[in-house]
């Protein structure tokens, strides 16, 4: 119980360290220095994961330069850090469409469900931005780039899951971290081809502020989150650890607000209820129904 609320709570906070780094970084920038905090000093102590490379290149394309990237770019241009908590959990319905399309795997009634409820609270925050200064903090465009990001966060999963048949007895923890490494060089390409000249040194001279953000996204949210939320799964079923999930959009709301003075809409609100009863259906429905 500990551990999963711990996850829960360097999850839920995870958002604002982002907005806290983007003040010194560039999008880009910011995904170099987080994997290269992931990977470093970790590298030299673990071991890279005994499976084939490709999957651990196309894991840290994926949930790297593709979560990560696109996920800073909205957080840069219009997102908040408390919306932006809620709209990633949408991943768990893009999983579901991924996994329909690509591996024929079929929807259960609890996930049926739960994609109904997540189209109309999408729907909720996409009537937000039909009244002009309605959008509280936030642009069309960061809204759609966040959902493209959850997309990526899904084709990861699939990625993971594809693995998980072919070499099921790898390290997590290996993996993570060494296919986090992946993501470094197409981040410093990025960086260099779409930065401007006049902010490409701007790091330098970051506060302490962005460094600790920077620190807690590398080591605190990967490393610890990673690793506690990967041994709660290998020692008891998932259907106990998945609910906790549900306590991340909360703390991103909670901290989007409280720390950097966010502030949400009513369409909004109505859109993140109708999101995490979405989630709620999924994760509990299952349990319910064999009870």
């Amino acid at each position: 119980m500990a551990a999963a609320l711990v996850v829960v709570l360097i999850w839920g906070v995870n958002f604002v360290a982002m907005k806290f780094a983007l003040r010194d970084f560039t999008p880009f920038q910011l995904g170099v220095a987080r994997f290269t905090f992931a990977l470093l000093p970790l590298a030299l102590f673990i071991r890279p994961p005994q499976v084939p490379w490709k999957w651990v290149v196309l894991y840290g394309l994926f949930q790297g330069v593709g979560q990560f990237g696109i996920l800073f770019i909205a957080l840069k241009i219009g997102m908040t850090a408390a919306l932006a908590s809620v709209l990633l959990q949408t991943q768990v319905f893009f999983t579901a469409l991924f996994g329909f399309v690509l591996l024929q795997e079929r929807a259960s009634r609890p996930l049926q469900a739960g994609m109904v409820l997540a189209a109309l609270g999408l729907a909720c925050f996409g009537y937000n931005y039909a009244s002009p200064g309605a959008a509280s903090g936030t642009t069309v465009a960061g809204f759609a780039l966040t959902l493209c990001a959850a997309a990526m966060w899904a084709a990861s999963n699939i990625v993971a899951r594809q693995l998980q048949k072919v070499s099921s007895h790898y390290s997590p923890i290996a993996f993570v971290v060494w296919s986090g490494g992946v993501a470094i060089l197409p981040f410093m390409a990025l960086s260099w081809a779409f930065d401007d000249p006049a902010v490409r040194w701007q790091w330098l001279e970051a506060g302490w502020t962005s460094w600790l953000s920077i620190a807690y996204l590398g080591w605190v949210a990967t490393v610890v989150g990673y690793s506690l939320w990967t041994g709660l799964l290998k020692r008891h079923p998932a259907n106990r650890v998945s609910p906790f999930g549900l306590g991340v959009p909360v703390v991103g709301l909670a901290a989007g607000m409280g720390v950097l003075g966010e502030s949400v809409t009513p369409w909004q609100w109505a859109g993140i209820a109708l999101l995490v009863a979405a989630l709620a259906c999924v994760m509990l429905g299952g349990l319910v129904r064999r009870r």
